[in-house]
């Protein structure tokens, strides 16, 4: 059966790519790829060895496979097995042949109705999931066939197998160099030699002969070829002087070198792969945290279903220590959960009835029953790594410069090859020395590194980033963060906690400031209004003891009356104040200045049978998040400049811009004003990131430089910004800043040692001044420090994370 990618809209799609070994191979995919009609965007990231692409309608998934073909590499392709429970008939079984059939990235589906079992072949990145899904939508259930294991598995032959077969083979050939440093002469007959050199050259050399053949038929080069057409001229010559100067010519070989530069590069690459294995630890970890199956309370019995069949709803049992299956909310018990994975919080979060829990996060100590709100490829879980994966397979701009050099470097290091060889045979007349010079230029020079200085930075730093709580959902962000100069925050929600708290209570002349509290709490706690939620966390914060009320009433639009004992107390608005002709006396002056600053006044009065007599006021605001304080300071200790865009009243606004020393305020703003404002910034030379968490920041979080969002706010906001921070922390912005700078650093440091090797390099082996063992052992390095270079971003915490 033929694939198509899908019918009806733009997919993205991700190869899996087999055979790429340096940045050249990365531009011949990407080549190939646009070459295929309908296909409008793509991307290869050597480091995961994945292509990234968007294709129009139609385009087949064998046409993508046949093209990577033709330019010399493999798709990867993998057969999963599905067991289906529900199939009765033929209709049955050509009913999931058809709903697999449709799932991108899907090549052939076969079902077995004898067996209840379905086999298929799709790309490397088809999950089990991404199948289950239109399986269960059209009337079966599915679970995953496990693969029986060889008993012979625990005796696998480990990977590094044919590195050490190698080295045990060089290290005879290398010993007569080697015992000459200390004054011991000694030669190995010369067809020991080639018996030695051989199975090196042949056998555990082959994979670069296949690799190099294949760029040859496609036209290209890369490093393959370089390190096969290097150690062959190496190997031919030694055996040419052999054969015409017989054994007194066997001190003049050069089989060591040969096959020293297959053993490090071997040992390069097998060096460098374990490394980029550990670029794609935070991803490992984010899958690891999905349970596989959940407890479900069906009519009052728990029962254990896999995740896939969990619907919308369900109520799902959550035991003491377990990971939570689902995003959903508590409907009883209470506990802590740990959420450290998911959004960086170092402490566990207590939850209660009503609380929000997330799928994948860890229950303590208590029992809870959660009801699902979000299954499959909705949960928080699976859009973060969704995110991560997205971020860590796009294309940095700094490495499509990269790319345009690699397109070119293997010729060029070819055409030096031969300019070295002819300009020897010039200079000197010396064949073989000529030679022995222009292998070494070939083996030195290392394109591998050039492309994966830019992944390998990038995938560790958006990596070590989730795992603080930081998702980077376009790399480009990330790449234009670190330039930042200034930060444009929102106020509420974003700088301050977004509901209002008792900020202040004073008492009239003649009463106590316990008083007004005690009376203000009396009448509230039976309210379910905003500003009573502000007295009672008050009242619970002191530990006040409330005395019961009678004849509560809610006076609309104005505040709350009841009877405290036999007197008649009033709590609310000026409004309510005047229409019962009380004078604010000496409170008016203080009530003035808490309104200037944005605060909210009520006032607590005692009604009698003749007047009312003023009590005192509350005052409400909007409170700072402790963390803001230490945000600002990191971004000014950044260098990065501090304004503050917000839709609330200029007094409020003057009065947080100057407890948190914020440099610039523009406030009583419309959602189109705050983008004008970030324009404005930029107008004045700012490269300008927006912080907010609210449907209304949308606008500004698209027209800034940078857009990072509050997870706490809209799904609106999130979409529209380049980063989500997990948590409510706005300390998690200076952080973004900080990991943005230091991925840029890698990259850049990459970069430069990966052209300092060969800009350094390919001269001193032209020259004459690097033999073909230190240029091999010199590419391998290369890699493998641009690599390891890398993961030291993986020890970076952040200072919200300390």
């Amino acid at each position: 059966m033929s694939a198509l990618l899908d019918s009806g809209t733009v997919l993205e799609l991700r190869l899996g790519i087999g055979g790429m070994s340096c940045a050249s191979c990365v531009s011949r995919v990407e080549t190939a790829l646009r070459h295929v009609a309908g296909v409008t965007e793509v991307s290869v990231n050597l480091a995961t060895e994945e292509a990234s692409l968007k294709t129009a309608p139609g385009v087949r998934i064998e046409t993508l496979t046949e093209a990577v073909q033709k330019a010399g590499y493999e798709v990867a392709i993998q057969t999963i097995e599905l067991k289906i429970d529900g199939m009765s008939c033929a209709t049955c079984a050509g009913r999931v042949e058809k709903a697999l059939l449709k799932v991108p990235g899907v090549l052939d589906a076969w079902v077995n109705l004898a067996t209840d079992k379905a086999t298929v072949e799709a790309l490397s990145s088809t999950t089990f999931s991404m199948l289950a899904a239109p399986v269960v939508k059209a009337g079966y259930t599915v679970h995953p066939v496990m693969e029986q294991q060889p008993e012979t598995a625990g005796k696998r032959i480990p990977e590094w197998w044919p590195i050490a077969l190698s080295a045990l083979l060089t290290l005879p050939l290398m010993a007569p160099m080697l015992l000459s440093f200390v004054g011991v002469h000694w030669m190995l007959d010369g067809w020991v030699q080639v018996a030695l050199a051989s199975p090196v050259q042949f056998w555990l050399g082959w994979r670069f002969y296949r690799a190099g053949w294949k760029a040859v038929k496609a036209l290209a080069g890369n490093m393959d070829l370089l390190v096969a057409l290097g150690t062959s001229a190496a190997y031919g010559l030694s055996v040419y002087l052999l054969i015409q100067r017989g054994d007194e010519g066997a001190s003049h070989l050069y089989f060591e070198a040969s096959t020293a530069v297959i053993t490090l590069v071997l040992l390069g690459k097998w060096l460098e792969a374990r490394a980029k294995r550990q670029t794609a630890d935070a991803i490992r970890a984010l899958n690891a945290l999905r349970p596989s199956v959940a407890r479900v309370l069906v009519n009052g019995d728990e029962v254990t279903t896999p995740v896939e069949r969990l619907a919308i709803g369900d109520l799902v049992v959550v035991r003491p220590g377990e990971r939570i299956a689902v995003d959903g909310e508590v409907i009883d018990g209470q506990s802590h959960a740990d959420e450290a994975l998911i959004t960086g919080e170092s402490l566990p979060v207590a939850k209660t009835v009503g609380d929000k829990v997330t799928g994948g996060s860890v229950n303590g100590e208590g029992l809870l029953h959660v009801r699902t709100m979000a299954i499959g490829a909705e949960t928080t879980l699976a859009r973060i790594i969704r995110l991560v994966e997205s971020a860590q397979a796009a294309k940095a701009p700094i490495q499509r410069i990269v790319d345009r050099v690699s397109a070119v470097f293997v010729p060029a290091v070819l055409a030096v090859a031969v300019a070295t060889f002819a300009g020897w045979m010039w200079y000197a007349g010396d064949w073989e020395q000529a030679l022995i010079n222009a292998v070494a230029v070939l083996v030195i020079a290392c394109p591998c590194a050039l492309g994966l200085a830019t992944p390998t930075a990038i995938m560790a730093g958006t990596g070590v980033a989730a795992r603080r709580g930081i998702l980077i959902k376009d790399v480009e962000a990330l790449e234009r963060a670190h330039a930042v100069t200034a930060v444009a925050f929102d106020k509420t929600g974003t700088l301050t906690e977004g509901k209002p708290a008792l900020v202040a209570f004073e008492p009239a002349e003649g009463i106590t400031n316990e008083a007004v509290l005690h009376i203000a709490g009396a009448l509230q706690q039976t309210s379910d209004h905003p500003l009573a939620h502000a007295v009672m966390e008050k009242v619970r914060e002191l530990g006040v003891t409330l005395p019961e009320v009678s004849e509560a009433k809610v006076l609309p639009g104005r505040g709350v009356q009841a009877r405290l004992g036999k007197m008649l107390m009033l709590l609310g608005s000026s409004r309510l104040m005047q229409e019962h002709g009380v004078s604010p006396g000496n409170l008016g002056p203080l009530a003035a200045t808490l309104e200037s600053e944005g605060k909210t006044i009520s006032w607590l009065l005692h009604q009698s049978d003749s007047s009312s007599e003023l009590l005192g006021l509350l005052a409400f605001g909007d409170t700072i998040k402790p963390a803001s304080y230490q945000a600002v300071t990191r971004l000014r200790e950044l260098g990065i400049k501090t304004f503050m865009l917000t839709g609330d009243n200029r007094g409020s606004a003057l009065a947080v811009a100057r407890e948190l020393g914020i440099d610039e305020v523009r406030a009583e703003l419309l959602p189109g004003d705050k983008s004008s404002a970030i324009q404005a910034l930029r107008d004045r030379g700012y490269i300008v990131a927006m912080v907010g968490d609210g449907l209304n920041d949308a606008p500004s979080l698209v027209a800034a430089d940078v857009g990072l969002s509050m997870s706490t706010g809209t799904d609106v906001a999130m979409e529209a910004a380049g980063i989500t921070l997990m948590r409510g922390d706005p300390r998690l912005v200076a952080d973004s800043f900080d990991v943005s700078r230091r991925t840029y650093g890698k990259i850049k440091q990459g970069l430069f040692w990966a052209f300092a090797y060969n800009v350094l390099g390919i001269p001193l082996a032209a020259i004459g001044m690097l033999n073909p063992v230190v240029a091999g052992a010199a590419m391998a390095l290369s890699s493998v420090s641009v690599v390891t270079n890398a993961l030291l971003l993986r020890n970076w915490r952040g200072t919200a994370n300390t």
